[in-house]
């Protein structure tokens, strides 16, 4: 599936390609533009559902678009995958910029790096992509669910792991940032090998046919 995210406030433009299983949130510059994207988010994300649970459902997820596209996120996604052993494996894939005035991407990536690794929790590794050097950042943690919102009425605890990668635009001075979060950490190792290849088709320049 090609992606390419809008650019958006003078935010230089960048390729990449997510596997089948993600659905894109319908972040669009219009109310208009948003309502048609959630209505065909809705019939792809519930193939069997029909008119009347599609058109309830859409404005739900027209809000999300339009919360994601304020936050400066240029793409967001759900993704959800069948375990071999029954159930769904779900993510969250977002993918948003910032602005660094980087001198270089080399710079930049330094930068980030030497920020993140102040975290002991964090998982920091540097990583060269096709289309220029990036940061990774993988982090795991635990949350307490209270009682009031477990299925059993019983306090639980629940792990989380996150998957961030800094990239540098070559072609200006930003940084765009890829960010998967998942609950299914025994769908963890797998979360991680789509991450990365997902990170191998980044490009900042429109790839050929």
């Amino acid at each position: 599936m090609p992606t390419t995210p809008p650019a958006s406030d003078g935010i230089p433009p960048v390729w990449f390609t997510v596997p089948d299983g993600f659905h894109p949130l319908p972040i669009a510059a219009t109310a208009e533009e948003r309502a048609d994207l959630a209505g065909e988010f809705v019939r792809e994300l519930l193939p069997n559902g029909d008119d009347a649970l599609w058109a309830s459902t859409a404005p739900y997820y027209a809000g999300m678009g339009e919360l994601m596209g304020s936050c400066g996120l240029a793409y967001s996604a759900l993704g959800l995958f069948a375990r071999d052993e029954g159930g769904i494996a779900h993510c969250a894939f977002h993918v948003g910029a910032w602005e660094s005035g980087h001198p270089s991407v080399e710079a930049a990536a330094n930068g980030v790096r030497e920020v993140l690794v102040r975290d002991p929790a964090n998982d920091v590794r540097w990583v060269d992509l096709p289309c220029g050097p990036a940061v990774s950042c993988m982090t795991l943690r635990e949350f307490t669910l209270p009682a009031e919102l477990a299925a059993d009425s019983q306090e639980s605890k629940l792990r989380a792991g996150q998957i961030q990668v800094h990239v540098p635009f070559p072609t200006g001075p930003y940084i765009s940032v890829f960010t998967l979060d998942t609950v299914a950490m025994d769908y963890w190792g797998e979360f991680c090998d789509m991450t990365a290849a997902v990170l191998q088709t980044v490009s900042f320049s429109p790839p050929q046919e």
